[in-house]
């Protein structure tokens, strides 16, 4: 009975050795090898912004079939600093199961962050760049592929809006403030630049105004531009808590009269303000797509699949051919807008009243953009 007592003790712990290398926790049996890989979506903030792009990443992990391939596609959201990202790429790179990487690089310029997406790529995984991108001028390699929005042209587009609408008011000349997260991210230094090109040289850029994704902040920075230019004709958001950051404290200061607002994206309480007429024009991007293409083209990297990379970049190794655009749309309120869709190029942005592009939101299950 001792013997038969001791074998049966033995077959108990042979069991339990193969339960914890065969299951595991959540991530571990890919890394005993061979089980369900990741694609992650890193963030560079924590905005609404970025639910309507996971709504995309789900949307595309269905539409091409990643179950199938044994791959899950997730989210992440960074805490809004370049040191959360540099965190969150090195855990990334402790992971056997995480085959490929979405990221929104919240510095362009910042060399640790570019180090670990190189790192990364290093050990096998497919990275690529969506919505915010990285200076690839100064860190060639830092990856392959970029989705997103072509924000010089978005910056354009709000230049060309806000310029029609100062004219519409008689307003010939003065100045103009540009509030963003960080200026040295590359989406929203594009996105200034190429609304101070738009907008003329008769209007005067007095400051661009980093919030670091603080809200209280923005707000701050819309009172303090107020107050350091009582002269001002316009205020500018570049990212999208921007807007109603701008549309509150104009309200609140009652000066909505004397400034055009033009903004970049949607927020639900944007498109409310929008509503209210509390902002005139929004360049509004398609995070969704953003998040649907991202799928698409990890899954064809990570299955070798050069077909449908060759047909997101039919140019590549052109100048932008690195680059997948996913669509502009300027938004306008329902009636009394003095912009009209004549004066915008269909090809680079479509000119959408405000409750048709709600229909749109309402199609996808969406509250934001």
């Amino acid at each position: 009975m001792k013997l038969h007592t001791s074998w049966w003790l033995q077959a108990l712990a042979l069991l339990a050795l193969v339960i914890t290398t065969g299951c595991g926790a959540s991530g571990t049996s890919s890394e005993a090898g061979g089980g369900a890989k990741r694609f992650i979506f890193l963030t560079n903030g924590d905005d609404p912004f970025w639910d309507a792009c996971n709504a995309g990443l789900q949307d595309g992990a269905k539409a091409f079939d990643c179950e199938a391939a044994g791959i899950q596609v997730v989210m992440e959201k960074n805490n809004g600093t370049a040191q959360g990202q540099i965190d969150k790429l090195r855990q990334f790179a402790s992971q056997s199961d995480i085959a490929g990487l979405a990221i929104s690089v919240i510095q362009a310029d910042n060399a640790a962050i570019i180090e670990e997406m190189k790192n990364l790529q290093a050990k096998g995984v497919k990275v690529i760049t969506v919505d915010g991108d990285a200076n690839v001028e100064k860190f060639p390699g830092a990856r392959p592929y970029y989705i997103g929005t072509n924000n010089l042209v978005g910056g354009e587009v709000l230049g060309q809006a806000c310029r029609e609408l100062l004219t519409a008011r008689g307003v010939k000349s003065g100045g103009y403030v540009q509030f963003a997260g960080f200026t040295d991210n590359d989406n929203a230094r594009s996105r200034m630049n190429g609304f101070q090109k738009a907008v003329g040289k008769e209007y005067t850029e007095l400051d661009r105004m980093p919030d670091e994704m603080n809200l209280s902040r923005a707000r701050d920075n819309v009172r303090n531009a107020l107050n350091n230019h009582p002269d001002l004709v316009a205020l500018v958001g570049i990212w999208a808590y921007n807007a109603p950051a701008i549309a509150e404290v104009v309200e609140e200061r009652m000066v909505r009269d004397k400034v055009s607002i033009v903004t970049f994206d949607a927020q639900a309480i944007a498109i409310e303000h929008m509503h209210a007429g509390r902002i005139d024009a929004m360049v509004v991007q398609n995070p969704f797509e953003m998040g649907r293409q991202a799928v698409r083209l990890l899954k064809a990297m990570h299955t070798g699949d050069n077909a449908v990379v060759s047909e997101m970049f039919p140019h590549h190794g052109e100048p932008g051919g690195d680059i997948y655009t996913t669509g502009l749309r300027l938004v306008v309120p329902d009636e009394g807008s003095p912009l009209k869709a004549e004066s915008y190029d269909a090809e680079v942005v479509e000119y959408i009243p405000l409750s048709k592009f709600q229909a749109w939101l309402k199609q996808y299950n969406l509250t934001s953009s």
